[in-house]
């Protein structure tokens, strides 16, 4: 997985988090509440949202974040990340740490189908 996953607020605003995918260079980032807990997930896809409404680039990321988050926990094998990935057509899952380990349900990383492949290229 990528550590030090990049998170936003719920309110910032669309063309900021456009911004930052940009210049970070990542496709995907987690949104998170006041408490840090994750609400969402911002992809490009959800950006392309702003093409028809430009108005949308001022408002808040929620209003075209997608809440549905896919996660797993830090222990998951990667094959079963894999797994999830081909049969919901995942590119990325978010890890979260667990219950009982500091603050539960925050965002410690992103697994993506590129780590996985990296990891592929270097065990065969």
């Amino acid at each position: 997985m990528t550590r030090g996953v990049i998170t936003v607020p719920m309110d910032i605003p669309v063309k900021e988090v456009a911004y930052l995918m940009v210049n970070q260079h990542v496709s995907g980032i987690a949104v998170i509440d006041h408490t840090g807990e994750i609400v969402g997930v911002i992809s490009e896809m959800d950006m392309l949202k702003t093409v028809n409404d430009e108005s949308l680039l001022d408002g808040p990321v929620e209003s075209i974040m997608n809440y549905y988050v896919q996660s797993v926990k830090p222990t998951t094998s990667l094959k079963v990340a894999a797994e999830m990935m081909m049969k919901h057509g995942f590119h990325r899952l978010i890890v979260l740490s667990e219950p009982g380990v500091g603050a539960s349900n925050r965002p410690i990383g992103i697994l993506s189908a590129s780590d996985i492949i990296k990891t592929i290229s270097q065990v065969y």
